[in-house]
Order: structure tokens, then C-alpha cells, then sequence
């Protein structure tokens, strides 16, 4: 008697419900990859449409002329520095603070993308303002926007400044509200309106934060202070917004995307194109490779004015524009 082998084939019917199971399954993964794809594209027209302002930098630099406008006797020689250089200007614009620039950093990307120095110049910084004499640097906002306050800078350091940006302190709000909070290191404790900032670590919502950053007549060094406060607040954001929390998060990732193109302004040369380049190229980067300085002042004193003045460190600063323009500002930390 023969003895047939058992038949390892599934049913018809249990093959169909398979094939069924499969086709559902691949058709979730295929809406999920256009979804992503949809997202992607989602995040690239919004940071393509972020308002474009021209007056930000000087007409030669928004025109990409390496040379200074001869028609400005005023303007110092530039050197073209390795690195890519960006004015970032934070503006306060709480009613009857119109021309404020509250937050005045000069971003140094090192050529090779591995660094990124962020110099915090105080807003009562002392120096000469292109064609107004000497005053704060606040000042040369107030004065001609952002482009006389890049020539300032430009002055100072020598280097050119290649691209600029303008956020308000809503935006900063908003931001924070959209990564869900930041957890900011305090130097010094503060009583804000309805909180209190501790000395350490604190948990701030953008509510908060917006306080935190604002504060300067609680501080032992006022202005300076504030902009330490400013300088880890920005930290804290920028970690907030890099970590996976975030980044995988398509909802908290479009909320800080809204909010950042809602509330900035930029100069023609940040194209979305070379946003994604830059973000690209510094993908590697971490939180200790981002590094954060104040400009060289050495004291304080009064304006003619009679205003209360920080005042400019000039041998520092010069060896603060020679470690620009060869792209070593890490030997200039290393002699402090």
C-alpha cells in the first residue's frame, strides 16, 4: 500500500486571507512613505517661503561682492575668512521698543563644519558705528538696520558676514512651546511674574523662557548677564530641537518649523536649498561643538551721554578678528 506524503501547501482559503494580510500591510508602509514624503516636502516649502529682507546686510555683501562699497569711506578692508560667517539679531519688540535689537551674536561655522562659535556682543558694547561716531552698538540697529549694524561688525572683525537672520522674541516663544519646553542652566536666581528662577537648572515653557532671556535688573552684571541667559537659553533650544524627541516627532517638528519661518526674516543668500546643505554638512555636530563667547570688554563706564557703556577690549578684540579670518578661534580660547 503506497502512503502519499503530506500536503505542505496552506488551503486555498487560508492562502487568501495571507495574501489579504500581506496586501493590507504593504499598503500601510506605502501610505506611510507617502506621508513621509509628503512631510518632507511640507518641511521644504516652508523654509523656501521664509520672508526675505535684503537691507539685512550691506549691498555688497547681499550681492556677494567680496569688496566694501568704495562710496563708504568708512568701511574697513575685509578679509575672506575660511569659515562662513552670519549675523543672528534677536529683537525684542515689546511696545515702545521699536529699532531694538536686544540679542546681537556673530555665528562663526568653522570651514571644515565641525565648530560652530557663537560671540554674543552686549547690546551697551562701546564702538564705532560707521558715519555716527561712537556709541552703543544697539545703536547702529536703531540707526540703519541690519546692514549698518553687519558694517559695525564687520569693522570690528574684519571678516565679512555672509549671511544674516532676524528673529523676534515671540518666535523664541514659540519655539519653545513647540519642542514641548527647554531645561536651561541659571547662573544667577530671579522672581519672574508668577515663577521663580532658581540658581541651576530649570524647566521653562516659552511663557518662561521669554522671561528668562528679558530679565537683566535682577543680575549682578546686567546686560552681560542677561546675554549669558540668552547665550543658554539658545543652547538649550538648539539641544531641545536636536534630539530625537524632536526630530522624529512629525508634530513637534512642523510646530518648531511654523514657528521659526513665522517669526524670521533672512537675508537672500539663505535659500532652503542652502539651509538643508548647511544642516547636511553639520549633521555631526554636538552640544560640545557649539560654543558660545562674549565679545572682549573690559569694564564698565558712562557714555558722554551720560548712558552706562560696556567697554571694548581693543587688543582682545583684535586677536578675536585675526582668530576669524584664519578660522582658529580655538586658539583664541586657548590664550583667554
Amino acid at each position: 500500500m503506497s502512503h502519499s506524503l503530506p500536503d505542505q501547501a496552506s488551503p486555498p482559503r487560508t492562502r487568501r486571507r495571507g495574501r489579504r494580510i500581506l496586501a493590507v500591510l504593504l499598503g500601510l508602509a506605502l501610505l506611510a512613505v507617502g506621508a513621509m514624503g509628503g512631510f518632507v516636502l511640507y518641511l521644504n516649502n516652508r523654509i523656501s517661503h521664509i520672508a526675505v529682507d535684503d537691507t539685512l546686510l550691506p549691498p555688497d555683501a547681499a550681492q556677494g561682492n567680496d569688496n566694501a562699497d568704495p562710496a563708504d569711506e568708512e568701511s574697513e578692508p575685509l578679509v575672506e575668512s575660511p569659515g562662513t560667517n552670519y549675523l543672528i539679531i534677536g529683537s525684542d519688540a515689546r511696545p515702545g521698543d521699536a529699532g531694538r535689537s536686544d540679542v546681537i551674536i556673530l555665528g562663526h561655522v568653522t570651514e571644515k563644519r565641525d565648530k560652530v562659535y557663537l560671540i554674543h556682543f552686549p547690546r551697551d558694547l562701546y564702538v564705532d558705528i560707521p558715519g555716527r561716531g561712537k556709541d552703543k552698538i544697539n545703536a547702529a540697529y536703531a540707526y540703519g538696520g541690519g546692514a549698518l549694524l553687519a558694517k559695525t561688525l564687520q569693522n570690528l572683525t574684519h571678516v565679512k558676514i555672509d549671511h544674516a537672520a532676524k528673529i523676534d522674541f515671540n518666535g523664541f516663544q514659540r519655539m519653545t512651546d513647540a519642542v514641548g519646553g527647554v531645561r536651561v542652566y541659571a547662573e544667577e536666581a530671579s522672581k519672574e511674574s508668577g515663577f521663580t528662577i532658581q540658581k541651576g537648572w530649570n524647566n521653562l515653557n516659552g511663557e518662561q523662557a521669554l522671561q528668562f532671556v528679558r530679565e537683566r535688573y535682577q543680575l549682578k552684571e546686567g546686560d552681560i548677564s542677561r546675554g549669558r541667559r540668552q547665550m543658554a537659553f539658545v543652547k538649550a533650544l538648539m539641544v531641545k530641537t536636536l534630539s530625537p524627541g524632536v526630530v522624529l516627532n512629525p508634530v513637534k517638528l512642523t510646530s518648531f518649523i511654523n514657528a521659526a519661518t513665522d517669526n524670521a526674516v533672512v537675508s537672500k543668500g539663505l535659500t532652503g536649498k542652502f539651509l538643508r546643505s548647511e544642516a547636511i554638512a553639520m549633521r555631526h555636530l554636538r552640544g560640545d561643538d557649539i560654543v558660545f563667547i562674549t565679545a572682549p570688554f573690559s569694564g564698565y563706564g558712562t557714555a558722554p551721554n551720560g548712558g552706562a557703556i560696556d567697554i571694548l577690549d581693543q587688543p582682545r578684540m583684535e586677536s578675536l578678528a585675526l582668530a576669524l579670518q584664519d578660522d582658529k578661534v580655538e586658539e583664541y580660547l586657548a590664550d583667554k
